[in-house]
C-alpha cells in the first residue's frame, strides 16, 4: 500500500513537469512562428525570450491578485530603527526587558543547578565566590599575607569620623574617576568644540547633567576633604616620627588634587574658565628665577590658546591621575605598615 501511495505521487510529479515544458516549448514556438523567418533555428536557443514569453503566459493564465505595490510595509526592528536613523525613543526598553526577563532566567536556571548539585552530591551547597576563590588561592597562595594585611584591627581612639577624612576623599577620587571616563566619552578638547560639547552634555546626553555635577562637587569635596585631613594630622602630631614620609606624600597627594583642580576648571573653555586660568599662571610666573619656564610650560607659550587647553586636558586625565594612583598606593602601605599615630 506504501509502495502504490508513492508511486502515485511519482507520477503526478512527473506529470505536473510534463505540462509545465509543454507550455515552456509551445511559447517557444509560437514566438518562433511569428517573428523568425522561415530555416532560421537562432530563436529556438534565445532561452532569455523563452523565460520572458513563459512568465508572460503563465501571469496571463494564473493572474497574482497581490503585487508588490499592494503589500503591507515591513515591520522595523525598534532598536535598529533608532540607531539608522538618529531617533531617540524607547532606548531603554530593550534595556529593560534583557535585564528583568534575563536576570529572572538566569535566576532560574541558576536554581535548578543549585538543587541538582546538591541533589547528586548529598552535600551542602559551596557558593560559586567561595569556589573561585579557593580555585584561585591554590595557584598564587595569597589568602595568608592578604588576611595580614587586611585583618588588621582598628583602635578604640581612631574609631571617630575625623579619622576617615583620608578615606573620604580617596572615595571622592573614585567617583571622580568614574564620572570623568563618563564625561570623556562626549568631551572634545579643541577650542571649537569643547564648549559645544559641554552644552551638549548638559542638554542632550541621558543624566549629562547629573553626572557634570557629580563630578563637579565630587572635585570640590575632595578638595575639602583633603585639606582637612592634613589638618587633623597636623593638629593631633602625625607627621612626627617615624612618619615623615607619610606627611611628604601626603602633602603631594594635596598638591595633585589641587592640580586636578586647575587643569579641570579649563575644560569647559568659556570665558570664567579663559581668565581664571590666565590669572593662576601668572601667578605662577611670579615665582623668582623660574616663574617664566612655569608659565611658559602652563601655557605652552606665553598665552593661553589651543596648545594650552590640550596640554591641561592630558595633564587632566593621564598624567595627574597616574601619579596620583602611585602616591596614594604608597601612602597608603605606609599607614598600613606603620599604624595610626595615637593623639598627643
Amino acid at each position: 500500500m506504501r509502495f502504490s501511495i508513492h508511486r502515485t505521487h511519482f507520477i503526478a510529479i512527473v506529470g505536473v513537469i510534463l505540462v509545465v515544458f509543454a507550455i515552456l516549448f509551445g511559447a517557444i514556438e509560437t514566438s518562433h512562428a511569428r517573428t523568425a523567418p522561415v530555416g532560421d533555428q537562432s530563436a529556438l536557443t534565445d532561452w532569455k525570450r523563452a523565460i520572458t514569453l513563459f512568465s508572460e503566459t503563465t501571469h496571463k493564465v494564473f493572474p497574482l491578485k497581490l503585487t508588490a505595490a499592494s503589500l503591507p510595509p515591513p515591520e522595523q526592528d525598534p532598536c535598529l530603527h533608532c540607531h539608522i536613523t538618529g531617533e531617540d525613543k524607547g532606548l531603554w526598553t530593550p534595556l529593560v526587558r534583557w535585564v528583568f526577563f534575563g536576570g529572572a532566567g538566569l535566576l532560574f536556571a541558576f536554581g535548578i543547578y543549585r538543587s541538582s548539585s546538591v541533589w547528586v552530591k548529598r552535600s551542602p551547597w559551596v557558593p560559586i565566590t567561595t569556589r573561585a576563590a579557593d580555585w584561585f588561592d591554590s595557584r598564587y597562595e595569597i589568602s595568608e599575607p592578604l588576611s595580614k594585611f587586611l585583618s588588621k584591627p582598628v583602635p578604640k581612639f581612631a574609631q571617630r569620623w575625623w579619622y576617615c577624612l583620608g578615606g573620604i576623599t580617596a572615595f571622592l577620587f573614585l567617583v571622580q574617576g568614574i564620572t570623568g571616563i563618563m564625561l570623556a566619552f562626549y568631551y572634545k578638547p579643541t577650542p571649537e568644540a569643547a564648549f559645544a560639547s559641554i552644552q551638549f552634555i548638559e542638554t542632550q546626553v541621558h543624566f549629562g547633567s547629573a553626572i557634570r555635577m557629580v563630578h563637579h562637587w565630587s572635585a570640590n569635596g575632595m578638595i575639602l576633604m583633603c585639606t582637612a585631613h592634613m589638618i587633623r594630622v597636623f593638629i593631633m602630631g602625625a607627621y612626627k616620627k617615624p612618619r615623615e614620609f607619610n606627611w611628604v606624600s601626603g602633602v603631594l597627594l594635596l598638591l595633585l588634587t589641587l592640580g586636578f583642580g586647575l587643569t579641570g576648571y579649563l575644560l569647559p573653555w568659556d570665558q570664567r574658565a579663559y581668565w581664571a586660568t590666565t590669572v593662576a599662571t601668572e601667578i605662577g610666573a611670579a615665582i623668582p628665577v623660574i616663574g617664566d619656564l612655569i608659565l611658559v610650560f602652563a601655557r605652552v607659550g606665553w598665552d593661553v590658546a589651543a596648545e594650552t587647553l590640550t596640554r591641561f586636558y592630558a595633564l587632566h586625565i593621564l598624567i595627574l591621575p597616574l601619579v596620583t594612583i602611585a602616591s596614594m598606593g604608597a601612602h597608603f602601605l605606609m599607614v598600613r605598615r606603620q599604624g595610626i599615630a595615637k593623639p598627643l
